[in-house]
């Protein structure tokens, strides 16, 4: 077993499957830079063809919210009219709106 200081950085893996589909993650590995996360991403999670497009980001990079911060920072606009659709008027002539 070794200690996280003699591991390679971890990197997260996303994959798109087709043009104009979301990436979306498909796991984490270890590598020593980008260019080597890249080829390991290439090499385990697109060997059958399962993606077009793959994206390697370093761990260190992701920001996410904390499970304390689930109140306040998601509370829905329901108070906030305007960020609903049926707050704007479409302007006469406009189609496909």
């Amino acid at each position: 077993m070794t200690d996280g200081a003699s591991q390679w950085p971890l990197w997260e893996v996303f994959t798109q499957e087709k043009q104009g589909a979301p990436h979306e993650h498909a796991g984490s590995l270890h590598a020593t830079d980008a260019e080597h996360a890249l080829q390991n991403a290439r090499d385990v999670y697109s060997r059958r063809g399962e993606a077009i497009s793959l994206w390697v980001v370093p761990s260190t990079a992701i920001t996410a919210s904390m499970p304390k911060d689930a109140g306040p920072f998601f509370d829905p606009g329901n108070d906030k009219a305007y960020r609903h659709p049926q707050f704007y008027k479409s302007p006469k002539g406009v189609k496909g709106l």
